[in-house]
């Protein structure tokens, strides 16, 4: 499977962007598998839902209906988009990852989103289990001070943190996610032999993009 290009790595990686230029080059597809785990956050918490409660987490899925438009999420015909990018979504939406229950709901979305073919999906488990038989994995990583760097930049200039949150938690934060996404017995975040390591804390994003289409099957 040569049309299906998936994309793991840690947060900070610059996975999004990387994954958002090679689409466009390619006229391919875009899929970021990890806004879909962040609609479940934000439901869960629009719901007052508990995330370790996978019961009440399976039955808000039941009844959801995640749609991407251009740019855009849409749940239930609402966009979300803004609404999912906050940071406390994003540390709520590495813990219902790590439930079974919510893995396996959308990991049959991911799938039929990405044999629609011509596809490049990204997150942390894209090359190990939702697309274990494409030809063309990579796996992205920086340092944690680059990746820090990054994320501090972007809640900055989107005003989604204050001045008194330094680049120290940051990264620190960063830590505390790594070792839970890799750690979590139902699909960690891991590098395989099949993929392509792009360590980006150097490059250009042009020069990532160059790296990764030089090396496509």
């Amino acid at each position: 499977m040569k049309n299906i290009i998936t994309i793991d790595g840690p947060s900070g990686a610059g996975k999004s962007t990387i994954a958002k230029l090679l689409a466009k080059k390619l006229g391919y597809k875009y899929l970021d598998t990890g806004a879909l785990y962040r609609v479940v956050a934000w439901k869960a918490d629009d719901a007052h839902i508990d995330p370790d409660n996978e019961e009440e987490l399976d039955r808000v899925l039941e009844n959801i209906k995640i749609t991407f438009d251009d740019n855009r999420i849409l749940v239930n015909g609402i966009d979300v988009t803004s609404q999912i990018r906050n940071p406390d979504i994003g540390e709520l939406s590495s813990k219902v990852s790590a439930k079974p229950a919510v893995r396996a709901r959308l990991f049959s979305i991911q799938r039929e989103l990405g044999l629609q073919g011509k596809a490049v999906i990204e997150g942390r488990d894209t090359g190990t289990v939702i697309f274990p038989e494409s030809e063309n994995k990579f796996f992205l990583d920086a340092s944690f001070e680059q990746r820090g760097k990054r994320r501090h930049k972007e809640l900055k200039e989107s005003g989604k943190i204050d001045d008194k949150t330094t680049l120290e938690d940051i990264i620190e934060g960063i830590k505390t996610r790594d070792n839970r996404d890799s750690t979590r017995q139902n699909a960690p975040l891991k590098r395989t032999d099949d993929m392509l390591y792009v360590d980006t804390t150097d490059l250009t994003l042009e020069e990532v993009v160059a790296k990764m289409i030089g090396a496509l099957k």
